[in-house]
């Protein structure tokens, strides 16, 4: 089966019981942004939105990985104009600006544009085995997006050291910072999820979306920012130093960069 456009689904839509559920589709690449992943779950978003019907949207995924981040196999050789990253603003935007709240559910492990899609959801809620990292700097890249929605969820300081070091992080730390806010075993995620949305749905409507209205920074400071910061990831991603991390990642060897110097 396609979509409306063509592609096979990689990204699916169910709305029961005023929840409507978002599943990242495209096990095969670890769920990275590619460009029909980004179409399709922009469209679902707008879609949750438009209906009076949601009361609740869920970001969910299949397989091992919630999101890789950026499909790196579509960033090789491409312009600033024409890398994915540039789309990755109005997505985030699309998720922290939606006026009913959005829950992510974390099952497997989230990177880079992925953590930052996560980070823009209002509540997320992870399994305890799950880990996450920033590995941007080790591909030549920046960032740059993903900081917005993460700079609203994390101290400064731990997320400057994971920034620049791409260590990998768990669970546990990601609740002690903020980034996740509960992280249970595998076995009690669904029911832990369930939990949060009952809650979620004893908000009122519209209750719900002013109080979201108060707690966010009006939306078209919010916007400015997330353009200029995707234009410098995606010059990032076009750039000598980019394209071979690109390379690098591709080939399965280190970057050039990671030569000690000789003295």
């Amino acid at each position: 089966m396609t979509d409306g456009a063509g592609a096979v689904p990689v990204v699916t839509y169910v709305v029961d019981g005023g929840v409507a559920t978002i599943t990242l589709d495209s096990p095969a690449n670890r769920n990275a942004l590619s460009a029909v992943v980004r179409r399709q779950l922009g469209e679902h978003l707008a879609a949750a939105t438009a209906d009076e019907a949601v009361r609740v949207v869920v970001l969910t995924h299949t397989g091992p990985a919630f999101c890789a981040g950026a499909d790196l196999k579509e960033s090789r050789g491409a312009s600033p104009v024409d890398q994915g990253v540039a789309d990755l603003p109005g997505l985030l935007l699309a998720v922290m600006s939606c006026p009913k709240p959005v829950l992510a559910r974390i099952a497997g492990a989230a990177r880079a544009g992925g953590t930052g899609l996560m980070a823009a959801c209002d509540i997320v809620v992870a399994a305890d085995d799950v880990t996450f990292a920033f590995p941007e700097v080790r591909l030549g890249l920046v960032p740059a997006v993903i900081s917005v929605p993460l700079r609203r969820r994390m101290p400064a300081q731990p997320m400057r050291a994971l920034f620049l070091s791409g260590e990998a992080f768990d669970a546990e730390r990601a609740a002690a910072l903020g980034l996740v806010d509960a992280a249970v075993p595998i076995t009690r995620l669904d029911d832990e999820v369930d939990r949060w949305v009952t809650m979620l749905l004893h908000g009122a409507p519209r209750a719900l979306a002013a109080t979201k209205a108060v707690l966010a920074e009006p939306s078209e400071e919010l916007a400015a920012e997330l353009d200029v910061l995707g234009r410098l990831s995606a010059a990032h991603f076009s750039s000598a130093e980019g394209q071979e991390g690109l390379e690098a990642f591709a080939e399965k060897r280190a970057p050039v960069w990671t030569a000690r110097p000789t003295r």
